[in-house]
């Protein structure tokens, strides 16, 4: 441990902290836009910028490490002045639609410009000007809105590892694009949206289906269904400043509901049908030697990364569709036959976590007869929008049920919403259809947390099946190597695109915080653990399904309507 002075408050701190770091540690904030924590530091920004006695210049303390009797100034009128020329000078090159923009009063810049009071235009000259990418069926990319923090660019090249995005050019003109400056569409984006969490203003947004579900919710022809993904229930209460980790099921359908929709089902009940499908699956092909390792198929985002970088193993990957899919294709087949609606007039929209769930929505693969089995994916961020929108406020809304029999679920569909959850829901309903037994210990702490790679073991009567959870895109290519050597000891693989899984989606309210996300996790194991069932074969309702329409898991009928197929995105990216 080292001593040190700053703003004139001793400070002991370990040796080789950076003095932004050491100033955290005694509450005192120093701005920053290019740093992220845990990865190594760049100074790039020059926003964190502090004054150390002796030193002739400014020093980025995102990237000064401390040193025994240093003293520091973290608001100094030169420091004060610094900041605030960089501040105005990233306003001058920006487009200046701030009551416009989508992030407007949840945007860095703007709080900087507010908290060093720039209250005029000092300086002028020519600005950027780039055309805006709307290629993707999932985010839009609007390169005159990026101020190079390069947050985005780190987080897809050092955290996700896809490398779709990087800077280009130098000096005025550098510019963060996609190689050749292509659109998203053609790129490697596996469209996790995780560079939109990171990104400080609107340079990178979701494309909104906002107006399309409100056309529909008006369209009085149209039948319309909206069903709630697991994570959304712990975060949207963010936006209302609730509690971190407030679980809002309740509010959430009745504003649903007051927003137009006929019905409100819960995505947890396919999660319970996907675990049926997926677990019976798995037994087929452990027991009758098949493909094997098996990875689950519940992300989007990482089903289009293998599809584009691995097209090879795409026979380890689980054909069953994910949980929203499911259960929109159980509406417009089931459902409506039971309720004598044509699946034509059915609307139904996904209220998901996740940004690539609107690509995924619009994959061929997903429909019948030109009829798709989701007609729209709305994030917690656009829902959001929508209720304010309507004048809905939560703190002040009473609590519904969702409707059934498309609303019934267990606590084995709750944690889907979170790294590990899918495989702990998978293997508690595996053991019980393979041994007749029930697992007596739920918890499965060792799939659990945020490691990028966890793994169990789970003895099935005499049979061991290895297990692991991939935390993460970024974590996946150790897997995946070992699969193409032949060196793979796992029979059943999770996979989620998203640190932390959905409840970290890229349509989550953004924060820049990991407290809120140990509490969005919590939220979700809390639903778990008050459920009374917590197995998926306990749900009822599917119990119900597979009697009256669907036969069996993963029977002729199961697949007609509950898988699908995958495509060689390589082939085609190379065309």
């Amino acid at each position: 441990m080292i001593e040190l002075t700053i703003n004139n408050i001793k400070v002991k701190a370990e040796e080789g902290m950076t003095i932004l770091d050491a100033a955290k540690s005694v509450g005192i904030k120093v701005p920053t836009l290019c740093h992220m924590k845990d990865l190594f530091p760049t100074g790039a920004c020059r926003i964190c910028v502090v004054e150390v006695d002796g030193m002739k210049g400014l020093v980025p303390s995102c990237a000064f490490p401390v040193s025994e009797g240093m003293k520091v100034d973290t608001n100094s009128p030169r420091v004060r002045r610094s900041r605030k020329t960089i501040v105005e000078l990233l306003i001058e090159n920006h487009p200046q639609d701030c009551l416009v923009c989508v992030r407007n009063k949840n945007c860095e810049l703007q709080d900087l410009s507010e908290r060093y009071s720039v209250r005029e235009h000092r300086f002028s000259g020519e600005k950027k000007d780039h055309a805006i990418d709307i290629s993707s069926a999932s985010m839009e990319r609007d390169p005159a809105k990026c101020i190079l923090c390069g947050r985005c660019v780190r987080t897809c090249n050092e955290v996700q590892q896809v490398g779709a995005i990087d800077f280009t050019n130098r000096g005025f003109k550098t510019n963060v694009t996609t190689p050749y400056n292509k659109g998203l569409n053609v790129s490697d984006c596996i469209l996790c949206g995780q560079c939109i969490l990171v990104c400080p203003t609107a340079a990178l947004r979701e494309k909104s289906h906002g107006k399309e579900v409100q056309n529909a919710i008006n369209d009085k022809k149209k039948f319309t269904v909206a069903q709630i993904a697991p994570a959304v229930r712990a975060t949207l209460g963010e936006e209302y400043n609730l509690p971190l980790g407030t679980n809002v099921t309740g509010q959430l359908i009745t504003g649903l509901r007051r927003l137009g929709f006929d019905k409100v089902f819960d995505t947890n009940f396919a999660a319970d049908l996907t675990i049926l499908e997926e677990a019976t699956e798995l037994i087929d092909r452990v027991t009758n030697g098949k493909t094997l390792p098996m990875f689950t198929s519940c992300c989007p985002g990482w089903v289009k990364y293998i599809e584009q970088n691995r097209p090879s193993l795409l026979k380890h990957v689980s054909s069953c569709k994910s949980p929203h899919e499911m259960e929109g294709a159980v509406l417009k087949t089931y459902y409506a036959k039971k309720m004598g609606l044509d699946p034509k007039d059915i609307y139904v929209v996904s209220i998901m976590p996740c940004t690539v769930k609107k690509f995924e929505s619009s994959r061929p693969e997903l429909s019948e007869n030109h009829i798709k089995d989701v007609d729209a994916v709305l994030t917690t961020r656009e829902l959001v929008r929508l209720f304010k929108m309507a004048g809905i406020d939560f703190n002040d809304i009473p609590e519904s049920e969702f409707d059934n029999p498309l609303g019934e679920s267990t606590g084995a569909a709750a944690i889907f919403g979170t790294s590990g959850g899918v495989m702990e829901a998978a293997v508690r309903t595996a053991y019980y259809k393979v041994t007749g037994e029930e697992l007596e210990n739920l918890e499965l702490s060792d799939i659990r947390g945020m490691s990028g790679i966890k793994e169990s073991s789970l003895d099935l009567k005499g049979t061991t099946v290895n297990v692991a959870v991939v935390n993460g895109i970024g974590n996946v290519d150790q897997i995946l190597d070992e699969i193409e050597h032949g060196e793979s000891k796992y029979h059943f693989i999770e996979v989620m695109a998203c640190p932390g899984g959905c409840i970290n989606g890229g349509g989550q309210p953004i924060h820049q915080k990991p407290e809120k996300l140990k509490k969005r996790v919590e939220a979700l194991y809390t639903i778990d653990n008050k459920m009374k069932n917590r197995r998926s074969h306990e749900n009822k309702s599917v119990q119900k399904l597979y009697d009256e329409f669907l036969e069996y898991p993963n029977s002729h009928k199961a697949h007609e309507i509950l898988h699908t197929t995958y495509v060689d995105r390589k082939a085609i990216l190379n065309s």
